[in-house]
C-alpha cells in the first residue's frame, strides 16, 4: 500500500516546501515580463554574473516575509531598501521605481501565484475555504517588508481577476529577452546542479502561461508538452511521499542564512 500523502494546507507550510524553489525561474520570467520591471532589471540588474545570488536574495525575501522574526524582517527590509534605492528611471511609457507599490505587488504576486500553481499540480487543489485562508496569510506575510495589505486585491477572487487582467499587459523586448536567456542558461551554477538545468528549463516553460511563453520565444512542441506532463505526474506521485523533513531541508538552509543576515546587518 502506498504511503499516504502528507499535504500542506497552511501558507507557511506551503512556502516551506522544497518544490517551491522549482518555480523560481517561472516567477522571475513573469516579473521581468512586466515592462516597467523588465526595464529596471535591464538597466540595473546583474543577472548575467550573479544569478544564484539574486535567486538566493529572492528566496531570503520570501523566507523573511513568511517566517522572519521582527529582527530578521528588519534586517531584510534594510537590505531590500539598499538594493531598491538606485532602481529608478525609464522613459516614455515604461518609467519605473523599485518602491512603486504597483510593481512590488506584481513581483510578490508572481511568487504567490507560482507557489499556488505548483502546489495545485503536485498536491491537488485546496478547498475554497483553505485557498481563501492561504491567500489572506500570504497577503499579510508578503506585506511585511514594504507593501501594506491594502495594496493587494481584497480577496482571492479579486486576485484571480487581477492576474487575468495583468497577463495581456506583459510584453518582452529584445533586451529583456537577453536577460531571460541569462536566467534560463545561467553561469556559475554549482556543478552538482547542472544536470538538472534542462529539466528546470522544461518546467519553467511549461508552467508559464502560453501567451507569456510565446513572448519569451520558448519552443513548445507537442513532444515537450508530453515530457512536461510526464515530469509533473512523476513529481506528483513521488514528492508528496518524501519525508517532510527532507522536503523542508532547503527551507532550513534559508532560515539559517536569514539568521546570519541579522548578525551581519
Amino acid at each position: 500500500m502506498p504511503r499516504p500523502r502528507t499535504r500542506p494546507v497552511d501558507a507557511r507550510d506551503i512556502a516551506a516546501e522544497a518544490i517551491t524553489l522549482a518555480g523560481g525561474g517561472r516567477a522571475l520570467l513573469l516579473q521581468i515580463a512586466h515592462p516597467a520591471v523588465g526595464r529596471g532589471v535591464v538597466e540595473h540588474s546583474d543577472f548575467a554574473t550573479r544569478l544564484m545570488d539574486r535567486f538566493d536574495a529572492t528566496i531570503l525575501y520570501l523566507t523573511a516575509s513568511m517566517f522572519g522574526s521582527p529582527e530578521e524582517v528588519g534586517a531584510m527590509r534594510r537590505a531590500v531598501n539598499r538594493a531598491h534605492a538606485p532602481v529608478r528611471g525609464g522613459e516614455g511609457t515604461t518609467p519605473y521605481n523599485a518602491f512603486d507599490p504597483e510593481l512590488q505587488v506584481w513581483v510578490a504576486a508572481t511568487l504567490y501565484q507560482t507557489m499556488m500553481d505548483l502546489h495545485g499540480r503536485v498536491f491537488g487543489e485546496l478547498t475554497p475555504d483553505q485557498a481563501d485562508s492561504v491567500y489572506e496569510d500570504f497577503v499579510h506575510a508578503l506585506s511585511n517588508l514594504q507593501l501594506s495589505p491594502e495594496h493587494w486585491p481584497a480577496s482571492r477572487r479579486d486576485f484571480d481577476r487581477y492576474w487575468d487582467d495583468m497577463l495581456p499587459t506583459l510584453s518582452v523586448d529584445e533586451e529583456v529577452l537577453t536577460v531571460s536567456r541569462q536566467i534560463l542558461y545561467p553561469r556559475g551554477v554549482p556543478w552538482g546542479m547542472r544536470p538538472a538545468l534542462p529539466l528546470l528549463r522544461l518546467l519553467t516553460a511549461g508552467l508559464l502561461p502560453p501567451e507569456v511563453r510565446a513572448e519569451f520565444r520558448l519552443d513548445w512542441s507537442e513532444g515537450r508538452r508530453r515530457r512536461f506532463d510526464r515530469m509533473l505526474r512523476f513529481t506528483a506521485v513521488l514528492y508528496p511521499r518524501l519525508p517532510s523533513r527532507l522536503r523542508r531541508l532547503p527551507h532550513e538552509r534559508y532560515r539559517a542564512k536569514l539568521r546570519s543576515a541579522v548578525v551581519t546587518s
